[in-house]
C-alpha cells in the first residue's frame, strides 16, 4: 500500500482518562479545551477530537452545554478547524464480579440516541460512532455498544448529516462496521479510526494494523493511533500504510521520557514525522474534501 502524501493530523484534546491529576497540560474547563484546539490547529491540526469533562473535578461529561460552550469558544476565534465530537460517552458498565447483574460506581449505560444530544444541537463535522463492546482494562470494567444501539445511533448520526468516525478496537467491530455500511447505514465515504493499544482491544502491532487496513472498505478514508510511548512511532506507521494520524493528550502525556508535552507540541513532532517521510500536512478545507464534510460556512 503506498505511502499516504496528503495526511490528516487529527489532534485527541483530553479524552475522558484519568489524566488531568498526572499532567498540568490536560485542558479540563471549556476555556481550556477550546483554547488547546485552537493551539493544536495552530501547530497543524486539521481537525480536533473533543471531549468535555467536568469543569471542578476534571471527571469526564456529555452535559451538551459544556460541548456547546467549547464549540462556540473555538468558533468565536475564527480558527479553522473541522470539529469532531465524541459520542462515545455513556457506555461504561463497571460491574460486580461476584454479582454481575449489580452495577458498580463509574457506571454510566445510557441508549445508542442519548449519547447523541450534542450532536443534534451542534451538528459537528465529525462525530464519532464506537463500533462495538470490549473489555476496558483490567477488572470488572465494559464498554457496551450493542449491534442494536449501533444501528439505532449510525442510522441518526445519518439523519443529522453528520460524518461518523468509525472508532475501531478490535477486528471484530471493524466486521460490523462493514455491515453496518452493508445496510445503509453509513455514506460514502466511510471514515475509519483504527484504535491499538487499548487494553483489551487490538494490540499495538504493525502486523494487525496490516491486517486491518486489508479489511477496510474499498474507498475508505482511515487513520489510526496508538497510545503512550507508541504514539509517535504510529504516526509513521499509519502514514507508511496509507493512512491519517492521531496525536493528543487523550492518548498520551509525554514529549520524551519525564517530559510533559502540550497538545501543540505534539502536533508539531507529528508534523515534523508527516515531512520528513516526504509527505505533506493537509489544511483543513483538503480534509473536508478528502472526508466529505461541508465546505466551512
Amino acid at each position: 500500500m503506498p505511502v499516504n502524501q496528503d495526511v490528516i493530523i487529527t489532534c485527541a484534546l483530553t479524552g475522558a482518562g484519568d489524566t488531568v491529576g498526572r499532567s498540568p497540560h490536560v485542558p479540563v474547563t471549556p476555556e481550556q479545551i477550546a483554547a488547546s484546539a485552537v493551539e493544536a490547529a495552530g501547530a497543524g491540526a486539521a481537525v480536533v477530537h473533543i471531549h468535555v469533562r467536568e469543569p471542578e473535578t476534571g471527571a469526564p461529561s456529555r452535559d451538551p452545554l459544556l460541548y456547546r460552550e467549547v464549540v462556540e469558544r473555538i468558533r468565536e476565534t475564527g480558527t479553522d478547524v473541522v470539529i469532531n465530537l465524541t459520542a462515545g460517552m455513556g457506555g461504561d458498565l463497571v460491574i460486580d464480579p461476584e454479582a454481575p447483574l449489580r452495577q458498580l460506581p463509574g457506571t454510566d449505560l445510557v441508549s445508542g440516541l442519548d449519547r447523541l444530544p450534542h450532536v443534534e444541537e451542534l451538528l459537528p463535522d465529525i462525530c464519532t460512532l464506537d463500533c462495538g463492546s470490549l473489555n476496558f482494562g483490567d477488572g470488572s470494567n465494559l464498554y457496551v455498544s450493542t449491534p442494536d444501539m449501533l444501528r439505532t445511533g449510525a442510522k441518526r448520526i445519518q439523519e443529522l448529516g453528520v460524518r461518523p468516525e468509525l472508532e475501531i478496537f478490535d477486528t471484530g467491530q471493524l466486521w460490523f462496521a462493514k455491515q453496518l455500511l452493508a445496510e445503509g447505514l453509513l455514506d460514502d465515504p466511510t471514515v475509519f479510526q483504527l484504535c491499538m493499544g487499548i487494553p483489551w482491544g487490538a494490540p499495538a502491532d504493525p502486523g494487525v494494523l496490516q491486517s486491518m487496513v486489508n479489511m477496510l472498505p474499498r474507498g475508505a478514508q482511515w487513520a489510526s493511533f496508538a497510545l503512550g510511548r507508541m504514539q509517535m512511532p504510529w504516526v509513521a506507521q499509519s502514514i507508511l500504510l496509507g493512512g491519517h494520524v492521531r496525536v493528543g493528550l487523550e492518548d498520551n502525556l509525554y514529549l520524551g521520557k519525564g517530559v510533559k508535552a502540550t497538545n501543540g507540541q505534539l502536533v508539531e513532532r507529528a508534523v515534523r514525522i508527516t515531512e520528513s517521510l516526504g509527505s505533506r500536512v493537509a489544511t483543513p478545507d483538503e480534509a473536508r474534501e478528502k472526508l466529505g464534510l461541508r465546505p466551512r460556512t
